[in-house]
């Protein structure tokens, strides 16, 4: 009976007094993490450091807010963001952002709103540049433009999600040279930093920066469920995968915007010969593209040769044309670039400094871009500009455009040839999704007979 009382009362105490120890432990464990918390001056600092970056970055945010009207009878509202370029005022933007407005107005990390007007748009690149009155509160972002972005690297996401003003994400650079296609399909092929930042509606044109709030990029699109390869921020959440134009990008386009209103197309000079080479088991080649070299152009200056096999341009490597042709497109004249080439076996760095795309390519470029947006195909022939062809279910079809019809005006001024009504298609009015009046004959018609003016504007 004695053993049997001593056994039942270990079996009550032991377990109660086990419990009392490790609760003690326990409580010995947090004091002393407690402790070494408050006393590490690593966290401080790092909360410092990003409290710091939220200062610096915050004044040279901007909240966009557009208004217009899709029709006489109902009206249109969107939101979005943007940061402060120069001390005189101009602000930069995605073009989706402001596309469709009439009225612009820009808010301050202050509290204060001007009104913007559109300065220039690039439709290849998704950029536009507004303008508001100079004075006080001014605050351009500095720019990381003597550092490459690099995959791993922490950067944060300034803009106002869901209208949430003003607010900041963290992440890292997830990836380098992303094509998403869906974002601006009309591009060919894109040149994205991929992040996995918190990006959502209302952050499109916001800053992305590094860790001393120095710009780098620019919030343009993210990746959704239903949409993996990309789409503006208009619509769908953040699924850890947002996407970003490059500062490269950013600068040798706002400037030329800023200057001249239509950014010129760079180009290397080579042409791509159809060979490309794919990882070789134990010989270590990863990819890359063959390439001509065009006598005299940039890539002749640079030293590259014509059977060089392109490995890598700005530490992007180059697996198929429509990456490396996205690298450039996404590039100014006058940029440097770094190229990394092979050559009998041999891995040469070299640099070359992109000159400007001869006109019939650029033309080309915008052509195809002007397609994609409106269902128009414009081409030359002996009588001028002519549509060549037009798109079910596009604006242009709606509009009444067929093919064959002779463009004779575009708002009111005579165009002789293609070139003329893609450059006239240019116009900052237009870009902003504003309508156009086209002057049109048909084919059938003589040359003096009375155009009928049809209207155009480009759909997101």
């Amino acid at each position: 009976m004695v053993v049997l009382v001593s056994a039942a009362l270990l079996l009550a105490v032991v377990p109660s007094l086990i419990r009392r120890i490790d609760a003690a432990r326990t409580a010995g464990v947090i004091q002393v993490a407690r402790r070494e918390l408050e006393e590490d001056p690593v966290l401080e600092r790092l909360n410092r450091s990003v409290q710091n970056v939220a200062k610096v970055v915050e004044p040279s945010t901007v909240h966009i807010v557009v208004r217009g009207r899709k029709n006489e009878h109902v009206l249109y509202g969107s939101s979005g963001s943007g940061w402060v370029y120069d001390d005189l005022g101009h602000i930069v933007t995605n073009q989706h952002v402001v596309f469709g407005g009439e009225t612009i107005d820009v808010q301050f990390a202050d509290g204060q709103v001007r009104r913007a007007r559109l300065v220039g748009a690039d439709i290849l690149t998704d950029i536009a540049v507004l303008k508001v009155d100079a004075g006080p509160g001014l605050f351009p972002i500095p720019r990381a433009s003597d550092s490459l972005v690099e995959q791993g690297q922490r950067v944060f996401a300034f803009g106002s999600p869901f209208g949430f003003k003003f607010s900041m994400s963290e992440g890292i650079v997830s990836g380098l040279g992303r094509n998403a296609r869906g974002a601006i399909s009309f591009a060919g092929s894109t040149n994205y930093i991929q992040t996995d930042a918190a990006v959502n509606p209302g952050n499109s044109g916001g800053p992305l920066v590094d860790i001393r709030g120095r710009l780098v990029g620019m919030n343009v699109a993210i990746a959704t469920a239903r949409d993996a390869q990309g789409t503006p921020n208009t619509d769908g959440q953040s699924s850890g995968i947002s996407f970003a134009i490059p500062l490269a990008t950013i600068e040798g386009r706002v400037k030329a915007l800023i200057e001249t209103g239509r950014p010129p197309q760079a180009m290397l000079g080579v042409r791509f010969t159809g060979d490309v080479f794919a990882q070789r088991e134990g010989e270590g080649e990863t990819g890359g593209l063959r390439v001509e070299v065009v006598p005299g152009g940039p890539a002749d200056e640079a030293g590259m040769r014509s059977g060089d096999r392109i490995l890598s341009i700005e530490g992007v490597p180059v697996s198929d044309w429509e990456t490396f042709s996205g690298v450039i497109a996404w590039s100014s004249p006058g940029q440097r670039i770094d190229l990394r080439v092979e050559r009998g076996g041999t891995e040469l760095e070299l640099k070359a400094t992109l000159g400007v795309m001869a006109q019939e390519r650029s033309i080309d470029r915008t052509r195809a871009a002007i397609a994609v947006r409106t269902g128009l195909r414009l081409d030359g022939s002996a009588r001028g500009a002519y549509v060549s062809r037009v798109f079910e279910g596009y604006p242009a079809a709606e509009a009444g455009f067929k093919r064959g019809q002779i463009i004779v005006t575009i708002d009111g001024v005579p165009v002789t040839n293609a070139a003329e009504a893609i450059d006239a298609l240019q116009s900052p009015a237009f870009l902003l999704g504003h309508p156009i009046k086209i002057g049109v004959r048909e084919a059938s018609s003589p040359d003096d007979s009375t155009p009928v003016e049809l209207t155009l504007r480009l759909r997101y």
